[in-house]
């Protein structure tokens, strides 16, 4: 049960972190901003920020959610991982730490909106936040790339859950997008700074994340596969 718990914190950090990633970050004060500037109220703004957040995390939910249950319903498969999932783990965790750290560089494009996909969510008026928040979840950027295939969907595999650690994933995810909303909603005015701090928050909240990453997965490493300890 307390590996469960810890599972699920994980999963919620993971999920935070990925939204205040620099280019997730850009995109989703970038699409709030868009659609708020197209509807009236305040109270249309924070719908759009609700409506936005609920197609991202849906989106991410989704793909974990399918991704894990493919691989624990295929009992070979499932088998194997049971069996050498703690092996895995280390040379995974590794990886995904040292790309947070920046030691491992990564080209991976994301975060545009093409001219036909803005027309079409000016169409929708603000149901198009819904939709520009599944496109823009399923456009990943290096960073969210490796937080969501390399910690995410292992780390669900590894507690053979197929909902609970996606959804709590998407809801991390939605967390920071909402305050964002909330923001925009009462005035611009303090956006620019928030935007910057969280900058700065998640510059140093991807280097604990990558450097503690980095050591649990050298520890897995020497556990499991070299059986040092």
């Amino acid at each position: 049960m307390d590996s469960m718990w810890l599972g699920a914190a994980t999963a919620l950090w993971l999920g935070i972190l990925t939204s205040i990633s620099p280019c997730p970050l850009a995109t989703n004060v970038a699409a709030i901003s868009f659609i708020g500037r197209r509807v009236g109220s305040a109270r249309h703004v924070l719908l759009t920020g609700a409506l936005y957040t609920l197609g991202r995390a849906l989106a991410y939910l989704a793909l974990a959610a399918v991704l894990v249950a493919s691989l624990l319903s295929a009992p070979g498969v499932s088998h194997w991982l049971q069996k050498y999932m703690n092996k895995l783990l280390g040379p995974i965790l590794v990886l995904v730490g040292m790309v947070l750290l920046d030691l491992v560089p990564l080209t991976l494009s994301g975060g545009g909106v093409s001219e036909r996909m803005q027309r079409r969510v000016e169409r929708l008026g603000i149901w198009g936040a819904g939709l520009l928040g599944i496109v823009f979840a399923l456009t990943f950027c290096p960073v969210s790339a490796a937080l969501f295939f390399g910690s995410l969907v292992p780390l669900a595999v590894k507690w053979e859950s197929s909902v609970l650690l996606p959804a709590l994933y998407g809801i991390g995810t939605a967390l920071p997008v909402i305050a964002f909303a909330i923001l925009i909603a009462l005035g611009t005015q303090q956006v620019g700074k928030v935007f910057n701090a969280t900058k700065q928050f998640e510059r140093w909240a991807q280097w604990l994340t990558g450097g503690l990453f980095l050591a649990i997965g050298i520890y897995f490493s020497l556990a499991y596969i070299f059986e040092a300890f």
